[in-house]
């Protein structure tokens, strides 16, 4: 008989992390950010493309630590990086100090990736309620973009208040503290490491061993790739947002009355991203709903291919022509669209992986998308810079051609 999902404390300290980790009231400004502090597209894709080498190269360790060691310790350590980067982002302006915080925040990155999803697979695990890890993975991920949205209005609030974009780094600090202090109530059978304390070379035996099972598993080979495509092109296309909010801002009769670009720009992006984010809540809680209608989470996350590759299209069509409302209704779209794939990728992944390998395996597959946008990020931002924004469509729509073309001939022959 299947067992019923319980809301309980333990469940409720998932959701509450997810609320406070996405209190990143820089991330609807990042680009503009850095672009106020005189950087370049180029050289704000290489800082992206940098801070995802360094997610690269400690992703894989950072799982096998978290899995051996303890991942409340590495979760705590992780949330001490970021706070660090965020003192450092909003202190400076200077490129090899900029480098310094997006190498901090990436060990953040690679340290909390993988190892919170696998606590909570093992708590559904302990409970004997693994088939349910969709239903609750999309849930908890709903109060993530919960938090996404309050913080896009509190993160508006700020800059519309002081005129500048550096102060909101610094409000970041306070929600990341607290999430340290919630870490300290998880129980004890989901945090906890094996009894004996490895050596280095267990540890880098189990990594060798996870990347061997990612290698030869055909299936897990198959969904690396994908997010690798789907991820990496994401992470890098979805700051583009924030340039064209900031040019609808700038046009618009009702926001005339403010002299300041960054008020205007302000009001309308603290507007389109909390929307994005209440939507994307809502999305996230229905992937399971859309993976029981189309029968698999196989023939869902195609659907969401077909989904994307069609934005993508139009959405090239849209930045070369600088319609900004389809351009912005793409984008919107898009993120509605990751929020669905999210979930029923790291369901279709748990699935193919052995237990005490979660965290492992889902710090690879973090590992391969952020190779993905370290790739993309350069290359995109130096097109950008020569041919303005229609690349970003553009790239977005030729790798979901590729992955819906090879996912349909691969469904055919089963």
């Amino acid at each position: 008989m299947t067992r019923r999902v319980k809301f309980n404390l333990t469940m409720a300290r998932f959701c509450v992390y997810g609320f406070l980790k996405n209190q990143q009231y820089f991330a609807p400004f990042f680009m503009l950010a850095m672009l106020e502090k005189g950087l370049s597209f180029f050289q704000f894709g290489l800082l992206i493309g940098f801070r995802e080498l360094c997610i690269n190269l400690f992703e894989i360790p950072s799982g096998a630590v978290a899995d051996l060691y303890g991942r409340r310790r590495s979760m705590i350590f992780s949330f001490v990086c970021y706070c660090i980067s965020f003192v450092i982002f909003a202190l400076s302006s200077q490129l090899p100090h900029l480098f310094c915080a997006a190498f901090l925040f990436a060990l953040g990155e690679a340290f909390r990736t993988g190892t919170h999803k696998a606590i909570i697979f093992d708590y559904l695990r302990t409970h004997h309620l693994e088939d349910k890890r969709l239903k609750v993975y999309g849930f908890t991920r709903s109060w993530s973009q919960l938090g996404s949205a309050t913080s896009s209005v509190i993160a508006a609030a700020l800059v519309f208040g002081t005129g500048n974009y550096s102060s909101i780094f610094w409000l970041c600090l306070i929600p990341y503290v607290l999430n340290i202090i919630n870490f300290l109530g998880y129980p004890r059978d989901t945090v906890l490491p094996k009894n004996s304390r490895p050596s280095v070379k267990e540890v880098f035996s189990h990594v060798w061993d996870s990347l061997k099972e990612a290698w030869h598993n055909k299936e897990q080979r198959r969904l690396l790739l994908e997010s690798c495509g789907f991820e990496g092109v994401f992470k890098v296309v979805k700051d583009y947002l924030q340039v064209v909010i900031k040019a609808a801002a700038l046009a618009l009769p009702l926001l005339m009355t403010h002299d300041n670009q960054n008020q205007r720009t302000a009001v309308l992006i603290g507007l389109v991203y909390f929307l994005i984010y209440v939507f994307s809540s809502i999305s996230a809680r229905q992937a399971h709903r859309i993976s029981t209608w189309h029968g698999s989470d196989d023939k869902a996350a195609l659907a969401v291919w077909a989904a994307v590759m069609i934005c993508y299209a139009v959405l090239a069509g849209a930045l070369a022509w600088e319609i900004t409302p389809v351009a912005l209704a793409m984008f919107i779209v898009i993120y509605l669209s990751q929020n669905i794939w999210r979930p029923i990728l790291v369901s279709r992944i748990n699935k193919h992986s052995r237990p005490e390998q979660a965290a492992t395996t889902l710090s690879i597959e973090s590992q391969s998308k952020s190779l993905g946008a370290m790739i993309f990020a350069p290359i995109l931002g130096k097109a950008v810079d020569l041919w303005g924004l229609c690349p970003v469509g553009v790239l977005g729509f030729a790798v979901a051609l590729v992955f819906w073309t090879t996912g349909k001939i691969r469904n055919g022959n089963k």
